[in-house]
């Protein structure tokens, strides 16, 4: 059983109570283990009988079959490396590696289609195309993703700016924020908690939210206004850049055509500054 997959499924099945116990027992997993059906309850804030049928909803047969899957779970748990490795291992002999990884590559992106909201998808276009200034936020190994998209949209509007956290006043940012702000934040699991912390930040100065992740129940939904998890929870991270890089490309491309004009006076400046500054071989 993969606990955070099995919930993830079923989440917008449950009622508003069942909801509780599956945000808790995803930020908890390992008071499962330990702790009795009651205890969860108190803690999530809900009755046992809500947790007990919270189970059902799963397809359980109770908090017993739950807890056992858990712990072993726990016993078994990989990190991210480890399930991409793994993955792999069987292709190792292969002639064909590369053909065989690219392959998988373009299968995820194709899954990944489905998982995305087409009106949400418009939605976002719209929010970054009318926004006064972006900001992009992504840390560890979703920062170069977040590095890649603050770029290539700056291709396409004026004030696209990639946060820094290491460097940059946050304090400063934050405060220059309002309701003509858009965010975007990039994180997936092992969730970094200052990408988290910031994204909660700007929620609470009226920046528009969009999220993009691995799970319906990452950290950013409880700050998002749109929420894309593009890849199935439960699989490696690793695996998940081709996909993502795909739809940070799918952005680009639909925020390049709603804003023609404006690429192409961003292209005319960038074509004098090439002349300006560079010179051809």
């Amino acid at each position: 059983m993969i606990l955070k997959e099995v919930i993830t499924s079923a989440y917008n099945h449950l009622s508003k109570s069942q909801q509780k116990v599956a945000k808790y027992l995803l930020d908890s997993p390992k008071d499962i283990a330990v702790l009795s059906a009651s205890e969860i309850g108190e803690k999530a804030g809900v009755s046992e009988t809500t947790v007990i049928r919270f189970c059902y909803a799963l397809g359980l047969s109770g908090f017993t079959e739950l807890q056992k899957g858990v712990r072993e779970q726990l016993l078994t748990e990989k990190s991210s490396l480890q399930s991409y490795v793994k993955a792999k291992q069987p292709l190792a002999d292969d002639p064909h590696l590369h053909a065989k990884i690219m392959n998988n590559d373009c299968e995820k992106i194709s899954l990944a289609i489905d998982l995305i909201n087409e009106a949400d998808f418009q939605e976002m276009i719209e929010a970054i195309d009318s926004a006064e200034e972006v900001f992009i936020t992504g840390a560890r190994t979703s920062f170069a993703a977040a590095s890649w998209l603050s770029f290539t949209l700056g291709l396409t509007r004026k004030k696209v700016r990639l946060i820094r956290s290491d460097t940059d006043d946050l304090l400063h940012i934050l405060h220059s924020m309002n309701d003509k702000t858009t965010v975007i934040s990039i994180s997936f699991h092992r969730y970094v908690k200052e990408t988290i912390k910031f994204t909660e930040a700007a929620k609470k100065q009226g920046a528009f939210i969009v999220g993009i992740t691995d799970s319906a129940l990452s950290p950013l939904q409880k700050s998002a206004n749109l929420l894309f998890p593009i890849y199935p929870a439960g699989k490696s991270t690793i695996d998940s850049t081709p996909v993502l890089f795909s739809f940070l490309n799918a952005i680009v491309a639909g925020a390049t055509l709603k804003n023609q004009s404006g690429f192409k006076e961003r292209n005319h400046l960038y074509d004098q500054l090439y002349g300006d500054y560079f010179e051809p071989y």
